[in-house]
């Protein structure tokens, strides 16, 4: 799941305003380092970019698609990085596993501003190799000969001829980390902005715990169960638990807004966490602090693309919690088609004038002329 990863991130702010990276390095040995990118590295342009025809940026247009394949490699100012999550359960092996969730970072080339971009993994995608399809079907179709390095490069290299971005890192954090993240902070406190209802726990009569809803191939439609009562998020602001979180942030199926609703409280995660993180209540606690850094160095595989953990550490040291930024793709609504029966999102003329700008690295002024595309906080 999406948030997992996202801590690198917020665990780098976290060591740097804690007094500096002597403590990280002792972590950094618990970090799983892969080589994940691939041809979507930034000193590896692709063979080919799919850039489809957006608006034009005001000041700096793209001409061709040529010239779309140039700023998708070097000389793209700032840094990017592709943040995946993999719902990978207990007794699942890796090719069976799901990129759940998938965002792109990207970082101001002056390392003080960062934009967090949420791509729906419903999205109508060319995956190099398998033809269309979905685009979290790249992570499961990669990771069936290459593993989970093979899954990652696969959806990378999608991603990248998606938007035009070449990559500086990447990580994966499976599926039981943000449990864990969460628990280690002592948990986060949410405000809940619509009411959520639990597809995956409910209790019984006698109050074991236990699905409250099946989900009904092929449309994965959720079935009530008799006799279940299903975990229930009101609307309000609350303090949650790890498994909560987890659980809060994984439902779309009952949102009016599906998945732009749980990339919404994905994202709004993401700040609850810097903000526990970055507080007295953790920092401040040699033990807090400790299972902090655990629990990120357990839960992630990471890609620093010739870069150290350490390293991304120091470059991200200007960048504070209250200045990341979230936005929304399809500005939160659906844009479905479909194709031979199959339901896909596809991203709309601003999304990818969104990536335009990114490219150019002026998400500040995408943002100003579109602020209804802007996540508030939780």
């Amino acid at each position: 799941m999406v948030w997992r990863w996202l801590v690198v991130t917020v665990t780098a702010l976290a060591v740097l305003a804690g007094g500096g990276t002597v403590a990280w390095r002792h972590y950094t040995g618990t970090v799983d380092q892969m080589d994940l990118l691939g041809e979507a590295a930034r000193d590896s342009p692709p063979r080919e970019i799919t850039i489809e025809t957006a608006p034009r940026l005001p000041g700096g247009p793209i001409a061709s698609r040529e010239a779309a394949a140039t700023d998708a490699a070097d000389e793209q100012p700032g840094r990017n990085i592709l943040l995946v999550g993999i719902d990978a359960r207990p007794g699942e092996d890796e090719a069976g596993a799901r990129a759940d969730s998938i965002i792109v970072v990207h970082v101001s080339a002056g390392g003080d501003r960062a934009w967090l971009v949420s791509l729906p993994r419903d999205t109508k995608v060319e995956i190099p190799g398998y033809g269309t399809d979905k685009l979290n079907a790249a992570f499961s179709a990669g990771s069936r000969s290459g593993g989970r390095a093979g899954g990652f490069a696969l959806l990378a290299t999608t991603v990248r001829r998606l938007t035009g971005l070449a990559f500086d890192a990447g990580a994966i954090v499976d599926f039981t980390g943000l449990r864990r993240i969460v628990d280690a902070v002592g948990g986060v406190d949410l405000c809940v902005d619509v009411e959520t209802v639990s597809v995956h726990i409910g209790w019984d009569a006698k109050g074991r715990q236990t699905p409250p809803f099946r989900l009904i191939p092929p449309t994965f439609r959720p079935e009530r169960i008799a006799g279940v009562r299903p975990q229930v998020y009101p609307v309000g602001c609350r303090h949650f638990a790890g498994w909560e979180a987890l659980d809060y942030v994984r439902q779309r199926e009952l949102l009016p807004d599906g998945d732009y609703g749980r990339q919404r409280h994905q994202q709004q995660l993401l700040t609850a966490l810097a903000s526990r993180i970055t507080s007295a209540g953790v920092l401040g606690n040699p033990l807090a602090l400790n299972r902090t850094l655990t629990a990120v160095g357990e839960s992630l595989t990471f890609d620093g693309n010739g870069r150290s953990v350490t390293d991304w550490v120091l470059l991200l040291r200007g960048l504070r919690p209250d200045a990341v930024t979230m936005l929304r793709t399809n500005g939160g609504r659906f844009n479905a088609a479909v194709r031979n029966g199959t339901a896909f999102e596809q991203l709309d003329p601003t999304t990818l004038s969104l990536f335009e700008f990114a490219r150019a690295d002026r998400l500040d002024a995408f943002a100003e002329e579109h602020p209804d595309w802007v996540i508030a906080p939780s």
